[in-house]
């Protein structure tokens, strides 16, 4: 990693693909409130490239924030581990020790913090579509505030089989169900989608749309076809983003994150969403 910068730090997002991420965004924001002289940037890293990219980062690297494909292929990468990314079975943030690289990961604790901003409905049962490793975390998450019963709804059964046994080994209350993407579920409290946009088809539109809660973690494009039709709260892959992001930048700096300029730095018309997203 040779960016050619006079910052003192630097940080970055890594992951594939990696143009629409938003976090240098919130980091770069973040400094600037604090007057930090860090830079934070973006760089393109496939499958099976980590530890080559981290081969190539001098000491002035001092935090990655990891995403897909990459959470999951950094867990033998790294000199320690946090217990919740132990627990998650998942990596998403990387920081600079004198020991080597220590592994986080945000996306849990961040997605408890998420849904509670945005809705107060008790969870009981909730429904996962997809099966990576944000579902997991995620799933942990709602685990944490109180479901008893989460169904993963996979267009690839076999691929579910870690996120499953991360919930196993973690929550042995909960009770966890792994049903094709078109199953019909009821009395689900929160559905939590990991899927693209894309594969938001109408017919899954109608069935979840009146969930009282809808936690859609992409957020390139939004408002995704499940968000728009919600009737409940929303949670968005915003929501998740800055919680997240500011729990990174604490660990990447040891000060504490400057939420209100993160979420000002977001694009008016994101900002707008947020805002209007109903919560309930």
């Amino acid at each position: 990693m040779t960016d050619a910068i006079s910052a003192d730090y630097i940080c970055a997002v890594l992951g594939d693909p990696i143009e629409h991420s938003q976090s240098p965004t919130l980091h770069n924001a973040a400094y600037a409130a604090l007057g930090l002289n860090w830079t934070y940037g973006r760089h393109l890293v496939p499958a099976g490239g980590l530890a080559a990219f981290l081969a190539t980062c001098g000491p002035d690297v001092r935090g990655l924030s990891l995403t897909m494909p990459l959470k999951r292929e950094a867990l033998p990468l790294v000199a320690s581990m946090s217990p919740r990314a132990r627990t998650a079975g998942a990596i998403n943030t990387l920081v600079r020790t004198s020991y080597g690289w220590a592994g986080d990961n945000t996306d849990l604790p961040g997605a408890v913090a998420a849904i509670r901003e945005r809705s107060s409905h008790p969870i009981v049962h909730a429904a996962i579509l997809g099966a990576g490793a944000t579902a997991a975390s995620i799933g942990l998450a709602v685990a944490e505030l109180g479901a008893e019963h989460i169904s993963i709804l996979a267009r690839h059964a076999e691929r579910a089989g870690e996120t499953v046994s991360v919930l196993d080994d973690q929550y042995h209350r909960v009770g966890v169900s792994v049903d094709p993407i078109e199953t019909v579920l009821e009395n689900v409290d929160i559905l939590i989608s990991t899927i693209p946009a894309a594969a938001q088809t109408p017919d899954l539109v109608a069935r979840y749309k009146d969930i009282p809660i809808i936690f859609d973690a992409i957020y390139d494009p939004w408002p995704t076809p499940l968000a728009s039709a919600a009737t409940g709260a929303v949670v968005s892959g915003h929501d998740l983003l800055i919680h997240q992001a500011a729990l990174q930048f604490e660990l990447f700096t040891g000060q504490v994150a400057p939420m209100e300029a993160m979420r000002a730095s977001l694009e008016p018309a994101v900002l707008e969403d947020l805002i209007e997203a109903p919560a309930g």
